[in-house]
């Protein structure tokens, strides 16, 4: 090519964008490689990889992103929060692991380890997608050099019974048999939100777990419980009494929510999936309406938990009027569940069936997450080694 500067292309490579160079050499080296890469399937021009990270997540990526909806609304709070603000002005194929471990340094200093954790990965999904698009060569993610903070050590502790009384004993009589769901069936808090009458078999003792109310964007919906599976939990004599007592001073209450998700459907399929469904719920709020899921934790739990003692009590409110508790994430509603699945190992139960309870596709998860709350390792085959030399 005459002129001056880049005077030399290459072009023709099947799949390869024609590139200029400044020297003979220098095109020559790139087409050789180029061509080797080509025939592989794995060429990667690097110019794809030059647009901006906050570009490509929002122009390339986000548009692409489906699933439930409360889960999109966390990962794009995580993207906005602590992606964009420190990485999203680099180039694509700048975020190297120089860039991963100034940007974990600055993540150390406001969050702990499991919400790193959970950002780092939400990051590696978005670069991955980026190397699947023919932008990155590689994942820097998964760099053996740089990696996000090792998960917190710890097991899942249950509450003592005394625990479990007490702290429905210091809820009022509207919301009381919210224990008998969360620890005597082992629903989730969305799900036990979620039980109307109907899902109640009295004769063949068992609860059919079919819904959640979750929230989505401050908005209220039904929906099918975590991981889309509806399951089965026996029903123990003791809680459906105190079903049938709950029933006797609150009848179910019909609520209608969308379903799946709040927002203004924009499609006929969209509108016909969240059109409104209506459910004679067994517990609701001080109005008849669905719970709601932030006014019971600040003003129906947390409360309940400082009376009984299992949180220090509420002193003073920030000037907005928020009510701002001790962090107290171990003893959520989802304790009551810790509680369920502990009883239900140390009586006997296998995994197995408690994995089907809970609502776990993988029983093997439900073992790594319960295995201590097992019978002491190898109590029986003492006793019956005992058995035949005693």
């Amino acid at each position: 090519m005459y002129g001056k500067c880049t005077r030399y292309r290459v072009k023709g490579v099947p799949g390869v964008k024609d590139r200029s160079f400044d020297t003979v050499q220098d095109a020559k080296t790139w087409l050789a490689q180029a061509q080797t890469d080509a025939r592989r399937g794995e060429f990667v021009d690097p110019r794809d990889g030059a647009i901006s990270l906050k570009d490509y997540i929002e122009t390339h990526w986000w548009p692409t992103q489906s699933g439930d909806p409360s889960t999109l609304e966390r990962i794009e709070q995580r993207v906005r929060r602590h992606i964009l603000p420190h990485l999203g002005a680099l180039p694509l194929n700048s975020v190297g692991t120089e860039a991963l471990r100034s940007w974990k340094k600055r993540l150390e200093k406001d969050l702990g380890p499991t919400s790193i954790r959970l950002v780092w990965a939400t990051l590696s999904g978005v670069l991955q997608a980026a190397v699947e698009d023919r932008r990155l060569a590689r994942n820097p993610c998964r760099a053996s050099t740089v990696r996000p903070p090792a998960a917190a050590p710890g097991r899942v502790e249950a509450w003592p019974p005394e625990r479990v009384l007490a702290v429905r004993a210091a809820l009022s009589d509207r919301y009381r048999v919210l224990v008998e769901i969360g620890a005597g069936l082992g629903l989730r808090q969305g799900e036990a939100f979620g039980v109307c009458l109907d899902d109640i078999d009295f004769e063949e003792e068992v609860v059919h777990v079919r819904r959640q109310i979750k929230m989505v964007r401050t908005k209220l919906c039904f929906a099918l419980p975590k991981g889309r599976k509806v399951r089965d939990v026996p029903l123990p004599s003791s809680v459906a009494r105190a079903l049938r007592q709950h029933m006797e001073l609150f009848a179910p209450v019909p609520v209608t929510l969308p379903w799946d998700d709040p927002r203004p459907p924009e499609t006929p399929v969209e509108a016909k999936h969240r059109r409104p469904r209506t459910y004679n719920l067994l517990v609701t709020g001080r109005e008849r309406t669905a719970i709601n899921r932030n006014y019971f934790n600040s003003y129906v739990w947390k409360p309940a938990l400082a009376q009984a003692g299992v949180i220090a009590a509420l002193e003073t409110s920030s000037q907005d009027g928020a009510r701002i508790w001790e962090p107290s994430r171990e003893h959520g509603y989802h304790a009551l569940r810790h509680f369920y699945a502990s009883e239900e190992l140390e009586a006997g139960e296998s995994v197995v069936s408690l994995a089907r309870w809970l609502g776990h596709s993988d029983p093997g998860f439900t073992l790594r997450k319960y295995s201590h709350f097992l019978p002491r390792a190898g109590a029986r085959g003492s006793t019956a080694i005992d058995a035949i030399f005693a």
